[in-house]
């Protein structure tokens, strides 16, 4: 298929940017975005232009790296995949893509569809450590654990922290990914001696880097490629409150 491109090209974090457009021929259906965009690049290097910068590192849909804003939707007009593994064929022959980074202040652009997401990192050293027994092997039923609590929390350690919650919400809220973050380890006793003191300081700083507050539209959870549930962001306000109320 040939396919028309227009793609979010900025050199810096103070650039202005803008789209540029570009001509792509005879891209298989089986290819991944990735991989086509792979192709446009040594297109543009044998053409002595400057490629396209874009972020991936696993392609196996873990790592959250390949982040981007496509069509309007983050990673792309499929449903529970990240950009390296939506493919081809979910475009017809002819159509104009386009490509943009994620749209939110705490995320600023690196250059071109690269954002520097050290925000999330951030919130995460906010939340501490989990004091537990390192010494020696513990028995698996020395602490029993509520089968329905390790599944939720399993699924909420699913988070790959890639900010497609952010880039889908108006207003640019991390809450889904600092709610998964807390709700994997409230659910367990390990987690429960810091649990205080983690979700104040996360929430703390999720606040003074600037994302905004929850907009409870479920876009989130809607565009998120593993499926977190907003009955974390639930879960999170209860910790929260109940940790405010003991000071």
């Amino acid at each position: 298929m040939d396919l028309n491109l227009k793609i979010w090209k900025q050199s810096h974090a103070k650039d202005k940017g803008r789209f540029e457009t570009y001509k792509i021929l005879n891209i298989s259906g089986d290819c991944s975005f990735l991989e086509m965009l792979d192709i446009l690049n040594e297109q543009l290097v044998q053409e002595k232009k400057e490629p396209v910068a874009f972020d991936h590192d696993c392609r196996e849909g873990i790592c959250g790296m390949c982040s981007l804003y496509i069509n309007g939707r983050p990673h792309g007009p499929d449903d529970d995949i990240t950009t390296c593994q939506l493919h081809m064929r979910k475009f017809k022959d002819g159509d104009t893509i386009t490509i943009e980074p994620w749209r939110a202040g705490p995320f600023p652009v690196i250059k071109d569809l690269v954002v520097d997401r050290n925000a999330f990192d951030k919130i995460l050293y906010e939340g501490g450590f989990v004091s537990v027994n390192t010494n020696a092997p513990q028995d698996a039923n020395a602490i029993l654990i509520p089968r329905d609590h390790a599944e939720e929390a399993m699924d909420a350690a699913a988070c790959i922290g890639c900010g497609a919650c952010v880039a889908a919400c108006k207003n640019s809220s991390a809450m889904l990914f600092v709610a998964a973050k807390v709700s994997q380890l409230s659910l367990l006793p390990q987690g429960r001696t810091e649990a205080s003191k983690r979700v104040k300081a996360m929430i703390a700083k999720m606040d003074e880097l600037g994302f905004g507050g929850c907009t409870n539209t479920g876009a989130c959870e809607a565009e998120c490629p593993k499926n977190i549930s907003i009955a974390h962001i639930a879960r999170l306000n209860r910790e929260f409150l109940c940790a405010k109320a003991k000071d």
